[in-house]
């Protein structure tokens, strides 16, 4: 069944099992969707959807973190018309990501919310004038759900533009049944198993994960805004610990930021973490001290070590492509950081240690690619990773030189997805190293942007985790390696800013025996980041080259090269 049917199916079964219960900053529930709610409004916004748009048409999804998105989403779903979420407009502002977005997919419609109407006259002057639905005041109305087939296209998966502009990723029907059986083969799930997630919705890990999933399995998600998490992580772990949950997690950041306000408010009395036995860690990098220090610090409240789930994947790939087997736990390794920069993963009790990311689930297989030659690489040996199976999505909207390069027919019998990561395996587990995008080299040896930024971040406690960018310009005899570090606003009055610079690049000289070009200290919130928080290196790179920063401590003074 695709996730129409399965819907219809669980409105008949079960009517009144909550399929969504939506949190506030408070903790307070604030609201909720039945199966039989939401099958009935989503047939509701479908009928309507059906008086502007024909099968196949895009309907932009312009929503806060709410559960009006959901019914929005299956809407589409319903009436055949291709869903397209978006990062809503904040205080005002329409992000750069979110104009290309809505001027490259050609909405039909726009569904959004009524206290939204202000947005209407953006949107027209960027795409026209879609029909505007506002999905909380569309009246009750029958309708006969489209007929869609495993190749039909569900919807666009825009990426988050972290090395490019964002790309539309066709997502068919299928994609999302082989992605959702192998998310639940690796995590374990049945009806019981509750989720709670607070990443965005228009996030393929909110969407594909958090929202979709609980309802293949049957089961409720507890749904809370990013914004709340940002605020109070320990909201987080309360929500966890209130409904038992199953299932929960996100990037890096999330673990080190419950730590980080566990350090300066303690663990919150009564915190009971013992029902958490998937603690997933995707999206970005993952950092084996942030797992050890999570695990110390929230094992009093019942935590256990092995419910980690680290894992890998991609928008391409509809979402999941690796994960832990349940209750393994984190699997890690230390490597010699020589041999690693030329390609080889050689075990070194002293070396630099990697996190792994799982194996490839069923109904997936992953490869290791040299990405110039094309030629498959040996275990060992780090290269691109490539994936194939009936996950791995159709291509880009609009885009088919990037299609073809992307989605390659190299190896017979396959069809394939060039990530653009490097990775090397290790028996069967995946341990991904860089990307290639952002791979710097320098002399002849290859050095990961995040390994330097990890050696910045740990080098003086005054720079901010999760806020540093590395890469490389044009020098006058080679590349200059560039570092950008942001500075705790709460130390930015107080830290030595000859101390900071000096720790670093010690540190860095130190770990990666190379010295940096230029080290630019800047205040919080200078670099950019996609929505999902990932660093946007390139951009950083542009700004450095152009307009420059705001440095510390001279808040005033921008610089450019």
């Amino acid at each position: 069944m695709t996730l129409p049917e399965i819907l219809t199916h669980r409105a008949a079964t079960q009517p009144d099992r909550r399929a969504y219960v939506f949190v506030n900053e408070d903790g307070e529930e604030t609201a909720e969707l039945t199966y039989a709610a939401l099958h009935r409004r989503a047939l509701a916004v479908a009928a309507e959807l059906s008086r502007h748009c024909a099968p196949g048409d895009r309907a932009l999804l312009l929503f806060p973190q709410c559960l009006d998105f959901i019914v929005a989403y299956f809407g589409c779903l319903y009436a055949g018309v291709v869903a397209v979420p978006v990062n809503p407009p904040r205080r005002g502002r329409v992000q750069e990501a979110t104009v290309s977005i809505v001027r490259d997919c050609e909405p039909a419609a726009a569904l959004t919310l009524s206290s939204l109407a202000a947005l209407k006259s953006t949107v027209d002057e960027l795409c026209g004038a879609p029909a505007w639905i506002a999905v909380d005041a569309v009246p009750a109305a029958d309708f006969t759900p489209v007929e869609v087939g495993t190749d039909t296209l569900a919807f666009l998966q825009y990426t988050s533009g972290s090395t490019s502009k964002p790309k539309g990723v066709l997502v068919s029907h299928g994609n999302l049944l082989a992605n959702q059986a192998m998310i639940r083969h690796g995590f374990g799930h049945d009806a019981d198993s509750t989720v709670v997630g607070w990443a965005p919705f228009f996030h393929d890990q909110g969407l594909i994960g958090n929202v979709l999933q609980p309802l293949y399995v049957g089961a409720t998600a507890i749904l809370m805004s990013p914004g709340a998490f940002i605020r109070r992580p320990a909201l987080w772990l309360a929500t966890i610990s209130r409904y038992r949950a199953h299932t929960s997690g996100g990037p890096n950041f999330a673990y080190d930021a419950c730590v980080a306000q566990a350090a300066r408010t303690g663990v919150p009395e009564g915190l009971d973490l013992s029902s958490w036995q998937v603690a997933f860690n995707g999206a970005e990098p993952i950092r084996p001290q942030t797992l050890c220090r999570f695990s110390e610090t929230f094992a009093p409240a019942g935590f256990r070590e092995s419910a980690f789930h680290p894992c890998y994947g991609l928008a391409e790939a509809t979402l999941i492509v690796t994960g832990s087997r349940k209750g393994a736990g984190r699997r890690t390794l230390f490597a010699d950081v020589d041999e690693l920069a030329h390609g080889r993963l050689t075990p070194r009790t002293d070396g630099r240690e990697l996190a792994g990311s799982g194996t490839a689930l069923p109904g997936g297989t992953v490869r290791i690619v040299d990405p110039d030659t094309l030629e498959p690489r040996a275990t060992g040996e780090v290269g691109e990773i490539w994936v194939a199976g009936d996950h791995v999505t159709q291509g880009y909207w609009k885009r088919p030189e990037a299609t073809a390069e992307t989605f390659p027919e190299t190896f017979p019998g396959a069809r394939f997805l060039r990530t653009g990561d490097l990775g090397v395996l290790a028996g069967d587990e995946l341990y991904v190293v860089g990307r290639r995008k952002d791979l710097i080299i320098i002399r002849g040896r290859n050095h990961y942007p995040h390994d330097l930024e990890h050696t910045t971040e740990a080098a003086h406690p005054s720079v901010r985790p999760g806020s540093v960018a590395a890469f490389t310009v044009p020098g006058a005899e080679q590349e200059k390696l560039v570092v950008v570090a942001e500075i705790k606003r709460d130390d930015r009055h107080d830290a030595d800013p000859a101390e900071v610079a000096g720790a670093i690049r010690a540190a860095v000289t130190r770990e990666h025996d190379v010295a940096l070009g230029a080290l630019l200290l800047v205040r919080q919130g200078e670099l950019p980041k996609t929505s999902s928080g990932k660093m946007m290196r390139a951009a950083a790179r542009d700004r450095y080259l152009t307009e420059g920063f705001t440095r510390w401590p001279q808040e005033t003074e921008r610089t450019a090269p």
